[in-house]
Order: C-alpha cells, then structure tokens, then sequence
C-alpha cells in the first residue's frame, strides 16, 4: 500500500476518548527520539482563550511610579549620588563597579573648565558647546538623536504599564550637555577645598531646575538684543541652588555621568589668562535663568560679549584642554543582566499560548512551551506583538513589522511535536475564497453548518463528514478532539492532488560526490569521506517507527572529469563509468546508481574502500563544478525523485567545462561602489542551473575546502536558492579540523528535512507579507519555493499595511508548508499565530522583541550589499535605528535632556546589538578577513534563527578560571569587551561557528601546565588545535564549532 494512502486516524467527532490512541508521531534524525513516539491527543485542561485580551506573565509587569517619586530603574535601587550602570539593573560585580561618587574638587583657574565641577568663572559663557565627532557608533546613535528636532510638546502621561515594559532607560548624556546631580545640588565645599563662602539668601531670579512637566517660558534664553546678565562664578552659595537642565522624565533615574561620557573637546579657559582665585560672586539679573547649551532644541554658537575660547580664537596663557572622553561602557545597558533577569523571571513557568499578542521569553531563556492555539515561539517570532492599525503609524515609528519562521524546527523532547492529520481523501478543509487552512480562529456559526473565515471574512460551507454540533459557548463539541481546532501547529496528510502531475512522491536520494583532484587526496580528505560514510550511512533519515530509512543513496567523484558508480546488490564489486564530455552531462547508467544502503552494503563498503587507492596517485589539479550540479539533477530526474547532493570541493573550478570561473579576487573594491560585485555571482549561469534544481526538489549542500580565492559568491548560489546548506573550511588540516567537518556532515545527513517544498505565509485584512529573506526561489510574489528545507532553515517575512486593522479583532498570520517527508509522503504543515493591533505608538514600543528585531535588520543589510555601497547600507541601519528611538522619545517618553539617549525598555539593548552588526566581517571586515569569508558569512547569516543570530553577533563570553568543575553549569558570562578581561584569566568566546581561546600574561603557572602541557606562558603556541576534542590541548588559538 502507499504510504500517503492511509485508513482515517481521527476519532469519531464528538466523543473524546480517554484511551485514545492519537496521532502518530514522526521520528526524525535517523532513530526515534528517547520517550517521544506513541505519545497520544488527549484532551486539555480547559477551552482554549480563542481571542482573550493579553494577560501578563507572572513577573513581566512594572507599573509606572507617581511623578512625586523616582522609581527603581529595571528592577534596581539606586543610591542618592551614585551613578554607574546600576540604572540599568547591572548589578553584577563581574561586569564592572560603579564609578567613584568622590566629592568634586574645585579646579585652579587657570586650568579649563570641567563640567560637573563647578560653575563658570565670570568670563566663561553660560552654555557649553559640543565639537567634533564622538569616537563610538553608540554615542553617533545618541548625539545623533540629540540633534534630531524633536517636538517639544510633552506627552500629558507616561504610558501606562504592560506586558514586558517597564520604565524606560535613560543614557546620561554625551553631548557635552550638563546633568544635574540626582538632588539638584552642586556637591558643597568640604574641608579639604578651605572654608566656604558666607551664607547669603537665594538670590532672586536664580530658580531650581524646571520640573519634567514641560518647559516655563523663563526657561528659554532671552531674546536677541537684550542684555546678557553676567554669570554666577564659583559655587553656589550655602543653601543656594544652581539651574540645571530638566529633570529626566518621572520614571527615569536621574545620575550625573562619569567624565568619560563627555565627548568634544571642552571649552578653554577664560582669555584673560588668570591664574589667581575667581573673581567676586556676581548674581544674575532678576528673571534670568542659567540654561545649558543642548538642553532645548538646537546648539548656539558664540554669544555676544563670549569671554571663553572658541576655535579661530588665541587662547594666550592657559593650558590645552584635554583630550575628548568616550562614553563610559558602565553605562551602557548590560546584555548579560537582561538575559539573566529574563531568565530568573519567565524560566521558571511554562509559556501558554492561548493569548493573543503574547511576547515570549527571549531565545537565550530556558523554557518550556504549551500549544493552546498559537503556534510556539521556537516556530514563528515577531519584531513586534501589537501591529499598528494603520500604515501612518508604522511609518511613524519606524518599527520593521516582521516575522522569523521556522516550519520544521526541532523540538525539546519535553515537548510533542505537531499531530498529524488525515482527513482522506477530501483532504484539509480549507475557505472557498483565500484558501486558508481550517485553523483554531475559524468562526463556526449556523450550528456548526457554516464557518466564517477569519482571514478574509467568507462563509463556507462545512463538509458532511466533518459537521459537527456546537455547544452552549459556540464552539465544536470535538474541539478538543481535532488538533486543528484547538492547536497552533498541526500537519495534514496531503491528497493526490497536492503532488506534482497528480501523482504521490518516491523517497528521495541522497547523492554523494567528492573532489579527488590532487589537493583533496593529498590532505587526507577523500580517505576521511570514505571511512565517514561507511558509518554515517546507517543513520539517513527515518520516520516514526520505520526500521529503516527509505532514502536511497549514490555515488559519484569528480576532478576534470566525472566517475559514476553502480553498487547493485547483485554485483561482486562496484563498477566505475566515466563522463569525459562535461559539456554535455548525462547519467550512464539507471539501474544500481540509486540503492538501498542495507540491500548494497557490501557492495557500497568495496567501494569506499577503494577509492582513496584508485586516486592515490592522481597529480590532476583542476576541477569542474557546475557538470557535477548537473549529474547530480540529472539522476534524480531519471530516477523521478526529489533528493539532496552532497558535494566536497576543494577548488577555484577552472577547467574547461560549463561554469568556468576565473579568480575575481580584488581588495582594491572595498570600500568603493564597486565592492558590491564582490558578492554577486560572476555568471548567470549558476542561477539558471539553481531555478532547474528547485523545479526538480534537487537541493545542494556544499562542503567547501580552499586554500585560496574560491569565489564562494557564485559557488553559494544553487545552494542558496535551493534551500541548502554551506560549510566552509579553510586551509583544511586533518588533525585540527576533521572533528568540526565529522561534525557538521553527520548532523547535515541526519537531522529533518523537507524536499519539493513551497510556503505560503496568509495574513488577515489588513496587512500582507511584501518581502521575504532567505535561502530559497521565488518564482511569484507569494510562494516560496525551496528544493530542500531542513530543521535549521528560517525564512524572514515582512509585513505591510493594505487597510486599516481593528483594535478588536487583531491580525493574524498562516504559514502553510507544502513538503514531502524523508518517507515520501505528501505532507502540509501549519503554524497559525494571533497578534495584536494598537492605536498607541506605547503599546507598540512596549511589545517589540529586540533579538527578532536585530535578526530581521541583519538580514535587510546583508541583502542590501549586493545592490548598495557597503557605508550606504551602514548608514541606512543607524538612521533607521535613530528614527525608531526618536519616535519613541517625541511621542512616548516624558521631556528629558536633550542630551539624554531615552531607550525603551524592550528595546534598550537595539544600540549595542546594532554596534555589532556595523562590527559584522561583511558590513566592516577587518584586514584578514578574505571576500570569500564575507561572502560565507553573508548567506549563513541569512538562514539563521533568532536564537543563532544573537549569539552570532553578541558572542558569549566566559571566565574559565571560575569554572566549578563538580558542576554541569557554565560559569557566569560577562560583557563583550576587552576592558572585561582580566590579565589573570582566561576566557572563551563562543558565536556558533567559531572558539576563541584567550589567555592572560599573569595566569598562575599551574593553570598553563595542566591546559596546555607547558610550564610559562610565553611558551604557548598560536597554531590551530582541536582544544575540544582532547579536552586539554598543547596548544591555543582559534578553533572552530558546528553550526
């Protein structure tokens, strides 16, 4: 019998059965999963919440404070007068102390002016100016933001508290604006400073600083043509206060910054050179304010009757300022104390679908996840979890409304994997008009008879077989019973007519071919394949309780020329046939190129055996590529099959054949227009050879091993686009990487995949998805087509508005993943997910996710290089960024310091995680990195998930030397940043695709002799090792992981 014609599994409607054996599950990777399979559907513990408002997780919520009284930043209280990171809930030792709250010391006349210090003497002027650059991309987002002309009319409220929001993050300022201290006050003269001035009452006209509520008209700077009142010298008399800027918003903690967030040279001394005490206190005119420069609105020049130093002037007799100060990283939020924070918060309890617009923990949390409806967050994440109703809205803010799907992702073996469905021969119910798939927010309505659609509002009538009665509260009686119904993520069996030409799949194949030119033999390469494969073949792909995989296997070697083999089950030994015409590729043989693995065993291990010898001798160093694409498609056609090839190629293709390549290497082209054409391919025709291999379900996965230039930017590209994968070793050496390349070929032939597939994501009135990202073809602007789609493959959709949405009813998305399973059956994957839809820009900003947030501009920005100078995409990022945290400043937050970055709180760590991604190799390689490194990197970054991106670009950290070696538990991380390290340590620095080792000078000699097998550290070597494998190696240096 077929597998794809199967007897019905559904129970009989309405009559839920405790002993209900439910759907079986499919078993992927080879074996079945430790205690998943035989799991059964049986019934939940209540209705699902359908379309209930959002209810905050236990532990998300922080309600705003009363303006009279300012609230703990992130969850941290913070001392009067002291400032650090400690606003940010940084409260790790690891990751830094607090500056110094010393009592500021007066500075000589003579010597510039500091601020924070002390007020002007008599000459200096009133107002600070800011010049030149600051050093960081960081300060570039917040001065950036500082200049911005923001409307000065004040929100009336905060908004209010909700899911994952809190009061927002306040920078100090990095303009060279002044803050006040957090009492308003200017520290008083202590005993070491001499005695302080006699007391005097406060003079008029000399007011504290303007509340948060909005801006008193005495608080701009008198109008042109007044008279200028002389400055207040010196410090403040006793019981005096001094006018600062505004006070941060209520729920901001107001701190003064450390000097080294000052940025710009300061102003220079007075010219009139000076050098004993300040002159007498003279007060300012009744009326008159002090005011900051950058405190409102735009930076002044030179004032009239400026005494101080600017530049063009002289500044005879006074000393040079000094040098400009960078931002103090302690004031950064801390991406290690968010995580940890996330973690400690929602670790701990389940995540429950069944809420609409529900933001999940972060990627770097722990979790376990309950279906009740949406589909989980390890398959679909979204930038943002409340979607403006309008298009106006989303333009404003600036917010990308996108989403990161994941169809076939692996699972916790905590967790049940997607039931599967089979409704016979009808097949999946679906709406007459858009086609979507019968989903938890479907509308039953006329006693079950009809059902109202809820992504395009048609009624449908209900098939016979599946009409079922509805009870009191309007929902199926067998709501429970149908996973469709009640479950965010199901799979349905396909019919016949969702096979191409009417006609149910065969298994796939599997297609080994390996490059046995002279490089690859002489690096030991082709023996470790073949010794590989003789193991890794007993593990292909199986489903559910199959005893053996179904998937057949071929093999094939290449160099100038093309060798095929028959290994029938029939033959003493294998038979080798050669192609010499690569311009004309062709299959010579049909019968014994495909075969089962267990029927041809013996015959499949000869062959192994064989080949190291066979070209043990070869001295052929040029190699062909695309004819072996083509053999490989070839085949499977023949064969009337959908597959994967696996290729192992070591060489620029260079010989003559179709797809010739010349070396186009040129790091004259960085930095120019023309460095774009680095990463597109050279040829055209590698794209058409792509489009045929996506037509067949051919998908190609690419194991690369250059020694040079290898143009990964046009060999990548049928990988690309077929839905494959890429893996790259350079300079390939057995003994250091053989464990990585063991590695990544046995999880790439093992774990879940897809093939022949095609996606289609449907959205409800009112937006639709416009953009995708990702390794796959498109051959219209709605399906995605990928010959192969495995476990680890993401595809990145954007969303734009086509009508208003509704407050009420929300949005909602459908992905539909069309795919034939490792067994051959014809099979439609679904995740449905529900969002929310606001009206406030608040609720926006309150529901974002950062990480999803990072992975999408990523992917934006990697896309953009092939058509845009590379500063024309970098510069594209950090405006984007500006506007997002500028829109939220001017409509959301309550007036603060000009100079203040205002950050919310979801979105507090997007500067740094932007930072990195400017850092990235491919938007600002470094002078070792090569083309073909930014090229790989590129499409890696494309496919990657949420969770992959974050460490990618925010790699983590450890101190080895507080490992606890009677726990399982890593050590504590810290902060990305050489000041962290410690000359006494040593640290690991993990992104996913590479290790670094870091070794301090003064690490104990103990320490270095029981690592590395040597007695002091000058005698530890940089070469490459395989650390990992031996658990203490000699040596040190960089070492890579699989993906």
């Amino acid at each position: 019998m077929s597998v794809n014609q199967h007897t019905h599994v559904g129970p009989p409607y309405g009559q839920p059965q405790p002993g209900y054996q439910g759907y079986q599950q499919p078993a992927y990777g080879g074996q079945p999963l430790p205690g998943a399979p035989h799991t059964q559907y049986g019934a939940y513990n209540g209705p699902m919440p359908g379309y209930q408002q959002p209810v905050p997780p236990q532990g998300s919520v922080r309600p705003l404070p009363s303006s009279g009284a300012p609230p703990p930043a992130s969850g941290t209280s913070l001392p009067s007068g002291h400032q650090g990171y400690s606003q940010f809930g940084q409260g790790d030792v690891q990751n830094g102390i607090p500056t110094s709250t010393a009592p500021m010391q007066r500075p000589p006349a003579s010597q510039p002016f500091l601020p924070g210090s002390a007020p002007a003497p008599v000459s200096q002027p009133s107002t600070f100016q800011q010049y030149g650059p600051p050093p960081s991309s960081v300060q570039q987002l917040s001065n950036h933001m500082a200049g911005m002309t923001i409307g000065s009319t004040p929100v009336s409220a905060p908004p209010p508290a909700g899911l994952g929001y809190g009061p927002p993050t306040s920078v100090p300022p990095v303009s060279g604006s002044f803050t006040a201290t957090g009492s308003g006050l200017y520290t008083p003269y202590t005993a070491s400073q001499g005695p302080p001035p006699p007391s005097v009452p406060q003079v008029p006209g000399f007011a504290p600083p303007p509340s948060s509520t909005g801006i008193g008209p005495s608080s701009y700077p008198p109008s042109t043509g007044a008279p200028r009142p002389p400055p207040m010298p010196g410090p403040p008399l006793s019981g005096q206060t001094v006018a600062g800027p505004p006070m941060s918003q209520p729920n901001h903690v107001s701190s003064p910054p450390p000097p080294s967030t000052l940025s710009g040279p300061h102003p220079g001394p007075p010219m009139s050179g000076l050098h004993g005490p300040p002159p007498p206190t003279h007060p300012p005119q009744p009326g008159y304010q002090m005011q900051q420069n950058g405190s409102f609105g735009q930076v002044r020049g030179p004032q009239p009757n400026y005494g101080g130093a600017y530049p063009g002037t002289p500044n005879y007799g006074s000393q040079p300022g000094p040098p400009p100060k960078r931002l103090d990283p302690d004031s950064i939020p801390s991406p290690i104390q968010v995580i940890e924070d996330d973690r400690s918060n929602r670790g701990s309890e389940p995540f429950v679908t069944g809420v609409r617009g529900q933001v999940p923990p972060l990627v770097t949390t722990n979790f376990m996840v309950k279906d009740q409806g949406n589909a989980s967050p390890r398959y679909i994440r979204c930038t943002s979890y409340n979607i403006p109703c309008t298009s106006d809205m989303a333009k404003q803010s600036q917010v990308p409304l996108a989403a990161v799907i994941k169809p076939l992702a692996t699972l916790p073996p905590e967790e049940t994997l997607p039931y599967l469905v089979d409704h016979g021969e009808s097949g999946p119910v679906r709406c007459n008009r858009c086609k979507a798939y019968m989903c938890p927010f479907m509308q039953f309505i006329e006693g079950g008879r009809r059902f109202q659609c809820c992504f395009c509002s048609c009624v449908t009538e209900v098939p016979a077989h599946y009409f079922q009665h509805l009870d009191h509260t309007g929902k199926r009686v067998d709501f429970y019973d149908r996973p469709e119904l009640s479950l965010g993520s199901y799979e349905f069996l396909a019919t016949v007519d969702y096979c191409k030409n009417n006609k149910f799949p065969s298994p796939p194949a599997f297609i080994f071919m390996i490059d046995v030119s002279y490089n690859a033999v002489k690096s030991g390469l082709v023996r470790l394949i073949c010794e590989e494969l003789k193991s890794i073949l007993d593990y292909l792909p199986r489903e559910g309780n199959m005893e053996e995989s179904a998937i057949r296997v071929g093999f094939v070697t290449y160099n100038k020329v093309l060798h095929f083999y028959n290994v029938k089950s029939s033959l003493a030994q294998p038979q080798m046939m050669v192609v010499s015409d690569v311009a004309d590729m062709f299959v010579p043989l049909l019968d014994g190129f495909l075969v089962n693995v267990n029927e041809s065993r013996t015959v499949i291990t000869s062959l192994l055996d064989q080949i190291p010898e066979m070209f043990a001798d070869t001295r052929e160093t040029e190699t062909v590529f695309g004819p072996v694409i083509q053999a490989g498609l070839e085949a499977l056609k023949a064969a009337e099959c959908a597959g994967k090839l696996f290729i192992f190629h070591t060489s620029l293709p260079i010989a003559e054949a179709p797809g010739k390549l010349k070396n186009r290497d040129d790091k004259k082209l960085i930095n120019t227009d023309k460095e774009k054409t680095l990463f597109q391919p050279q040829t055209s025709f590698y794209n058409n050879l792509a489009k045929d291999c996506v037509a067949q379900g051919c998908c190609v996965d690419l194991f690369l091993f250059p020694n040079q230039y290898l143009d990964v930017a046009t060999l990548g590209v049928v990988t690309y686009q077929t839905g494959g994968s890429i893996y790259k070793y350079a300079y390939f050496q057995l003994e250091a990487d053989q464990d990585r390349f063991l590695n990544d070929l046995r999880r790439d032939v093992q774990k879940e995949v897809g093939f022949d597939a095609v996606m289609r994501v449907r959205t409800s009135t009112g937006i639709r998805a416009t953009d995708f990202f990702g390794a796959f073809y498109m051959s219209n602007t709605t399906d995605v087509e990928m010959a192969g789609l495995d476990c680890d493959k993401t595809i990145t959709v954007e969303f734009k508005h086509d009508d208003k949405l509704s407050e009420d009813s929300g949005a909602l998305l459908q992905c539909a993943l069309l795919y034939t399973s490792c067994a051959g059956q014809r099979r439609l994957r679904i995740h449905n997910l529900s969002l929310n839809c606001c009206t406030q820009l608040a609720d926006l900003y309150r529901n974002c996710e950062t990480d999803t947030l990072i992975n999408y501009l990523a992917k934006y920005a990697y896309r953009g290089v092939l058509s845009s100078p590379v500063k024309a995409v970098r510069d594209s990022l950090i405006n984007q960024c500006a506007q997002i945290l500028a829109c939220y400043r001017k409509n959301c937050a309550s007036p603060s310091s000009a100079g203040q970055l205002i950050l919310p709180e979801c979105m507090k760590l997007l500067p740094v995680y932007l930072n990195c991604v400017l850092k990235s190799d491919v938007l600002q390689p470094g002078p070792e990195v090569t083309t073909d490194d930014r090229a790989y990197i590129r499409q890696l970054v494309t496919s990657m998930d949420v969770a992959e991106t974050n460490v990618f670009f925010y790699p983590r950290l450890l101190p080895l030397t507080k490992v606890d070696v009677d726990s399982d538990s890593l050590p504590a991380a810290i902060r990305n940043s050489e000041e962290r390290l410690s000359k006494g340590d040593i640290y690991l620095l993990e992104n996913g695709l590479n290790i670094f080792l870091w070794v301090g000078v003064n690490v104990q000699q103990g320490l270095i002799q029981n690592l590395f097998g040597v007695s002091s550290f000058s005698q530890i070597s940089n070469t490459l090792v395989s650390w990992m494998r031996h658990g203490c190696g000699k040596l040190v240096g960089t070492f890579s992981l699989s993906m």
